[in-house]
């Protein structure tokens, strides 16, 4: 019983001490993140006209926040916000990236690619900064998706389809199947049309199956019908994807 007793006073000395240990962890690593915390609010006051206007520099300045736990764009009235502009500078994108999408959508049928998106943004922005008589800060591709991203969190909207490297904006609030989604990637990687025959060769499916996919995003609108191809087979466009 005695034995029993002093391996018992044991184990609690030990997780009491093992939890003084974790809290005094947990203390000098919540100090050190503040501090990281303090440190990047004083790069971002000293560099944040080069943070509004480089693109390239932004993108790093938020990889630096991420891996810190900051998000800039988190709340319009937070410290960064007031500090650098950015998370208004993203809200004011996304309403550009909405009224770009919604003027093109009856001609691209509701997907473009992202760099005719991305010029057609930064068109917009210059003519709007003429207006106003001030410089358009440059934008790139990660800026449209971050905007993208935020715009997504209000569902059924705009959504960044990624097709290899790059991805396909979708500006219609319909959900495409999995073949549909499918029949899409292709049609980018051919030059922006797909045909019945083309697709049953490459993916090995039944007629029924492709004329199905096919029919849907006719229905959609989304597809053009072209039958008046030098192949004399009907080839289907997708408007926004033409290269």
């Amino acid at each position: 019983m005695s034995a029993i007793d002093k391996s018992k006073n044991q184990e609690a000395k030990f997780q009491e001490k093992s939890s003084e240990m974790a809290e005094n962890q947990l203390a000098k690593l919540t100090q050190q993140m503040d501090s990281f915390r303090t440190h990047l609010q004083v790069f971002a006051n000293k560099h944040k006209k080069e943070i509004r206007k480089n693109p390239v520099f932004r993108r790093h300045f938020q990889e630096m926040c991420a891996a810190l736990g900051v998000d800039p764009l988190q709340s319009s009235s937070n410290f960064w916000t007031k500090l650098l502009g950015v998370g208004d500078f993203y809200y004011e994108l996304a309403v550009q990236v909405v009224e770009v999408c919604m003027a093109t959508c009856h001609r691209t049928g509701g997907f473009m690619q992202l760099r005719d998106l991305v010029q057609r943004v930064k068109a917009s922005r210059n003519v709007a900064k003429v207006r106003l008589e001030s410089s358009a800060d440059e934008i790139e591709e990660q800026d449209v998706l971050k905007a993208i991203e935020k715009l997504s969190k209000l569902g059924g909207g705009i959504k960044a389809i990624p097709s290899g490297k790059t991805f396909i904006i979708q500006s219609i609030p319909s959900e495409l199947s999995m073949d549909s989604t499918t029949v899409l990637l292709h049609g980018q990687e051919s030059g922006g049309h797909v045909s019945e025959e083309g697709i049953i060769s490459t993916f090995k499916w039944s007629k029924e199956r492709t004329t199905k996919a096919i029919n849907q995003m006719i229905m959609e609108g989304v597809v053009w019908v072209d039958e008046q191809t030098p192949e004399r087979e009907t080839w289907y466009w997708f408007p926004g994807l033409v290269s």
